[in-house]
């Protein structure tokens, strides 16, 4: 499991679902059910999502958490900017806080290209074992086949040839 208090973009997250909490604090009593909920549960939901992601134990499910977490993030972004037009927040609240958006977004999906990448290698090496590990059972079980492994390029590929001999 991943110690999501060591995660940056978890902090950046984090930081902002403060900032979005103490701005709405004066929106208008009527939009408490509206678009401060709206605001809140959206900005919640971004560090929520990197928590969850984080206490899984493969690299797909964390990608699938960080994914939403990006939505939840953009959706933050839109209601940042309707409060804005409708006047709830300042020119420079809005400002600061598309700014501490902004700087989540590029620290998750940092993230997320991170773990894109491991979760890429992953995958190749458990298909190339899958694929060696089945075939040395078939020339164990045949007798008959000798494997060889070709490289070709480029270099994460590989091509198995399997020559019979007779």
């Amino acid at each position: 499991m991943r110690d999501y208090t060591k995660i940056e973009a978890w902090r950046l997250a984090d930081d902002l679902t403060v900032a979005v909490y103490e701005r709405t604090r004066l929106f208008p009593r009527e939009e408490i059910y509206g678009l401060t909920s709206q605001l809140r549960r959206a900005a919640y939901s971004v560090p929520a999502n990197i928590v969850e992601g984080a206490s899984r134990k493969s690299e797909r499910d964390y990608l699938h958490f960080l994914y939403i977490a990006r939505g939840s993030l953009s959706e933050t972004q839109y209601f940042l900017h309707l409060a804005q037009r409708l006047g709830y927040l300042s020119s420079k609240e809005a400002d600061d806080l598309r700014h501490q958006t902004k700087l989540t977004f590029a620290c998750l999906h940092g993230l997320i290209r991170v773990v894109e990448r491991e979760a890429g290698k992953l995958r190749k090496v458990i298909a190339t074992t899958t694929s060696l590990i089945v075939i040395s059972l078939m020339h164990w079980s045949s007798g008959q086949s000798s494997v060889g492994l070709v490289a070709s390029l480029p270099p994460h590929r590989f091509t198995i040839c399997m020559a019979h001999s007779g």
